[in-house]
């Protein structure tokens, strides 16, 4: 911003200068009077165009999950971490990674799963959000929907071999998505495509699939996993956001470091954290949970919330 800053002043101030001198010829005709004044017009739309443009909240973020190299090293380790795990997983008995309240049933003698969130947890959707960067657009169900009917995502580095090896050691992969069920053919198609193992049209699990008995609370996904542990003892979860492993009851700041605190021991063993800095739980939090807001304001409240060491 602020070598477009300088460059509208030196426009502004170059303009002056050039009028200042043609206020002292005496003999220049109208339309060399005019000029200097219809350039100085001229360059002024572009200079305010372009310091009009505000800078993307998302830019580095979006960057850094498309061409950092430690991205990638970050997803891969998580997931080769993870297949370390399996065996020690599958042999114990009582081992179970969905938390007690969402445990209705006795899962020791079950089929054994694993529970994946699917986007950035699975499938990589930064090319959409890279779409929102170019075009300075926000998230809307349109373009999200348009975006998943490409079937364009490619698998998060690491994921597909760590879902061949639980699929050769006996482990069902559950898709457990906040992607709505009219978009799973789009999806399971999507992951058939990147090599992911897919059972069949059940081990979708999206957002507006119906539990009986269970009312679910928004996008959040404890009614879907209490569907998964009906059928399946589940040995791990993948998820980008808390709320892909557990209820998120309050999503402020407090309520998220209580979620962590209470389930710290369970990260890198039964759950496996993926990165995303481009969007989750942890923005709106900072602006009380309200996309009514402006954009600006939005902002504002997420700079306020930036520790400065005082």
């Amino acid at each position: 911003m602020i070598p477009m800053r300088r460059t509208a002043v030196s426009l502004s101030v170059l303009a002056c200068a050039v009028l200042a001198l043609g206020a002292c010829k005496r003999t220049e005709t109208p339309a060399e009077a005019a000029a200097p004044a219809a350039a100085a017009a001229t360059a002024a739309p572009t200079a305010s165009a372009d310091a009009a443009v505000a800078a993307n909240d998302n830019l580095n973020a979006v960057l850094w999950m498309q061409r950092s190299q430690e991205y990638r090293a970050i997803t891969e380790q998580t997931y080769r971490a993870a297949a370390d795990h399996l065996d020690k997983a599958l042999k114990e008995a009582n081992w179970d990674a969905l938390v007690p309240e969402e445990r209705g049933n006795a899962a020791k003698g079950l089929k054994p799963a694993v529970v994946l969130d699917v986007d950035e947890t699975v499938l990589d959707n930064s090319p959409y959000q890279a779409r929102l960067v170019r075009d300075g657009k926000e998230y809307d169900e349109m373009s999200w929907d348009q975006w998943v009917a490409e079937k364009k995502a490619k698998a998060i580095p690491g994921v597909v071999d760590f879902a061949k090896a639980a699929n050769a050691k006996g482990v069902t992969l559950l898709y457990i998505s906040n992607r709505a069920v009219h978009l799973k053919d789009a999806t399971l198609a999507n992951l058939r495509a990147e090599g992911l193992p897919v059972a069949d049209d059940s081990v979708f699990l999206g957002l507006g699939t119906v539990v009986k008995d269970c009312e679910q609370a928004g996008s959040e996904k404890n009614c879907r996993r209490r569907l998964a542990g009906q059928q399946y003892r589940v040995l791990m979860q993948f998820g980008d956001q808390l709320g892909d492993f557990v209820e998120v009851t309050a999503n402020t700041n407090d309520g998220r470091d209580a979620l962590l605190q209470q389930y710290h021991d369970w990260f890198g063993e039964r759950w496996w954290m993926l990165p995303n800095p481009t969007y989750g739980g942890f923005e709106p939090a900072q602006f009380n949970n309200d996309y009514s807001q402006s954009r600006q304001a939005r902002h504002d409240a997420k700079r306020a919330a930036l520790d400065y060491a005082p």
